[in-house]
């Protein structure tokens, strides 16, 4: 009878511990180039063929970032770069911002507003990060005058890293939004 109720005990705890939920976005933070849920934003997503588009600028192995020289966008635009596991854009940002809505403005097509994130998280969590960090592009972008519908969002979470060293100057240009003409 203890034999059986020990096991049972086990089973209960075991079962406890594998009910842990994945690590949530931090939905508190709300401001005008965020959104509180990926699923707010799921059914505006694309399937984008990457054979026809593909990444023109590739870095590796990139030390330090230097967030004025340092860009893994084309066609003229400006990397948008983001804090651990943030998906606001921040001041030090709203410069390229303007740089990159007016670039579009001259752009025949659509763009491709590229969502990336470090190696930290679960695939779940960073593909939805990097969503919201496409989503907060976006919705900038069409604060300044741009049609929502000359753009396209993608999440790459953390499948698309420019720089793979083990430091922080790495992650850093990792967690970052690319703009790319989509052909």
């Amino acid at each position: 009878m203890i034999a059986k109720s020990l096991l049972i005990v086990s089973v209960l705890l075991v079962l406890n511990g594998c009910s842990q939920k994945a690590p949530e976005l931090n939905s508190a933070k709300t401001g005008k180039n965020n959104v509180l849920d990926a699923t707010e934003i799921a059914g505006k997503t694309v399937s984008i063929d990457e054979n026809t588009y593909g990444h023109e600028n590739s870095h590796s192995g990139q030390e330090g970032l230097n967030e004025s020289k340092y860009n893994s966008s084309a066609n003229g635009f400006q990397s948008i770069y983001f804090g651990f596991g943030d998906y606001s854009i921040s001041p030090s940002m709203e410069k390229y911002m303007t740089n990159n809505a007016n670039i579009l403005g001259n752009v025949n097509g659509k763009v491709k507003i590229e969502g990336n994130c470090d190696e930290f998280g679960t695939d779940e969590y960073n593909y939805a990060l990097g969503l919201k960090r496409a989503q907060a592009v976006k919705e900038s972008l069409v604060s300044q005058g741009v049609p929502a519908g000359k753009m396209v969002i993608i999440s790459y979470g953390e499948s698309n890293p420019v720089c793979s060293s083990p430091t922080d100057g790495c992650y850093a240009q990792n967690r970052r939004v690319d703009l790319r003409v989509a052909k």
